[in-house]
């Protein structure tokens, strides 16, 4: 990517990038995956906590951008300069894979809201499902392939288009509100499961970190901003454009039907909703929608993923060749492993009884890691006063955001559950081959004693996670 000025990504085009990436495949479930955990009540509280800890990361990111100006693909950046090398690795990878897997979710839910209308696909893991799915993944490749700024003017476009079908369930919800109704559904209404408070809102904290997921999107691309401070800007107007869009989404609902019945729905639930209340037509209307919204987060996410791949195979933490560019300046070997990847698991959701909300909750599990290494930097950076020497009045306000941010991610991965840290180790452990080949290729010593320490204990989570899998533990 060259840096003349007509190269460089805008302010909008950095928060199209932001909220192209955050509103995906998630939104569309929302009603059907709070409705079968809480009502109204708890849904509010589950929102409160996901915006509130998210809008301090997003703080965090922002502060993060401009002051330290210098380190472009903020995730891993961030990662490593606070606490070394392998951890910063592990930031990098479990960040790309974390995004590989999101991506296979994206195709699973387009399958599946096509099996509504072509039964051929199924609940999207069916053989010919998977082979649209693989026709898919390489039309997206190539295009990608054809240069970074091409493919951002798509997402520009894609993302004004997505957003009005959302929009408009939006409106037809609020006009069709029903405040009685809304009333009965607000403690969870008739059939409510036995559950604690707590328990409910617990139920929903990963389907709050996958349609957030993307709130660093301009950070990473900050390589490509005209100015620096729009990447701070353009992650807060993302956050709160799309933090607004969903809680709407996930509340509108219980004013038109029974908690219960939402909760009875097949997924993409907007679509069945919608249709409940105005016909057949709705289905259709936000099923496009959908397909439109997932195929431009999808092509987000791609350049995301292949870009952070990319940056750490130039600063010597990854394999060297993928830092390899074609003649587009498009980062082609970051995007070539990235598209292998994802092939392989849309192609294992064959044998997944659940393969939506297997893919959703472990891209949100194994996100939240690298983003607590983040929020842990920031809190390094504010104790020690590094930077601070200019604005030192902000010190005291970026610990207090940094601190939250970092408990915050901490309480989400506890909240997931074992299971889904168990998954994690069993991708991340065999994934630091690509750690040993970088260094390997450098002639640098492979681990310091923490280091090492944090390897073994990833390893025999990982091979504890392998016995859990074979004897029926936990599942997929």
């Amino acid at each position: 990517m060259t840096s003349a000025s007509g190269n460089k990504l805008s302010l909008f085009s950095l928060s199209a990038l932001v909220i192209g990436s955050m509103i995906g495949a998630g939104i569309f479930s929302l009603p059907r995956t709070f409705a079968l955990a809480t009502g109204p009540f708890g849904a509010l509280i589950a929102w409160l906590i996901a915006a509130g800890g998210m809008y301090m990361l997003a703080r965090v990111f922002q502060s993060l951008a401009e002051r330290k100006p210098d380190m472009d693909a903020g995730v891993y950046a961030y990662a490593r300069a606070g606490f070394g090398d392998y951890p910063g690795f592990l930031s990098a990878f479990g960040y790309w894979i974390s995004t590989c897997i999101g991506n296979v979710s994206y195709w699973v839910l387009i399958k599946s809201t096509l099996g509504a209308f072509f039964p051929v696909f199924g609940d999207g893991n069916t053989p010919v499902a998977i082979l649209v799915a693989s026709l898919g993944i390489w039309a997206f490749h190539f295009t990608i392939l054809r240069g970074v700024q091409q493919a951002a003017f798509i997402n520009q476009v894609v993302t004004i288009a997505k957003v009005v079908p959302i929009l408009i369930f939006i409106v037809v919800m609020a006009f069709s509100f029903k405040g009685d109704l809304f009333s009965v559904n607000f403690w969870g209404g008739a059939d409510m499961p036995q559950a604690s408070l707590f328990e409910q809102v617990r139920q929903t904290m990963l389907v709050t970190v996958f349609v957030f997921i993307g709130i660093e999107g301009a950070s990473v691309y900050s390589r490509y901003a005209k100015k620096r401070s729009d990447v701070g800007a353009a992650t807060i107007i993302g956050f709160v454009a799309v933090t607004a869009v969903m809680v709407l989404v996930t509340l509108l609902p219980y004013s038109v039907m029974a908690r219960a019945d939402i909760a009875g729905m097949r997924q993409p639930s907007m679509a069945t909703v919608l249709e409940a209340v105005v016909g057949h037509w709705g289905a259709i209307f936000i099923s496009v929608g959908l397909l439109i919204s997932v195929l431009g987060a999808y092509l987000a996410w791609s350049l995301i993923c292949a870009e952070v791949l990319f940056t750490a195979a130039k600063t010597k933490d990854m394999p060297r060749l993928f830092a390899r560019e074609n003649a587009n300046k498009a980062p082609s070997a970051a995007l070539w492993l990235t598209n292998i990847v994802v092939q392989l698991f849309v192609i294992s959701t064959y044998f997944s009884r659940d393969a939506f909300s297997l893919m959703l909750n472990l891209t949100s599990s194994m996100s939240l890691i690298p983003y607590a290494f983040v929020a842990a930097y920031a809190v390094l950076l504010a104790r020690r006063g590094e930077t601070y020497e200019v604005r030192p009045q902000e010190r005291s306000r970026d610990l207090a955001f940094a601190a939250i941010a970092a408990l915050y991610t901490l309480f989400m991965l506890v909240a997931g559950g074992v299971r889904y840290l168990l998954l994690a180790a069993i991708l991340y452990a065999p994934g630091t081959a690509l750690y040993i080949w970088s260094r390997r290729e450098q002639g640098r010593s492979l681990f310091t004693p923490v280091e090492l320490a944090i390897f073994v204990a990833l390893v025999l989570a990982a091979l504890y996670g392998v016995y859990a899998l074979a004897t029926g533990a936990i599942a997929l």
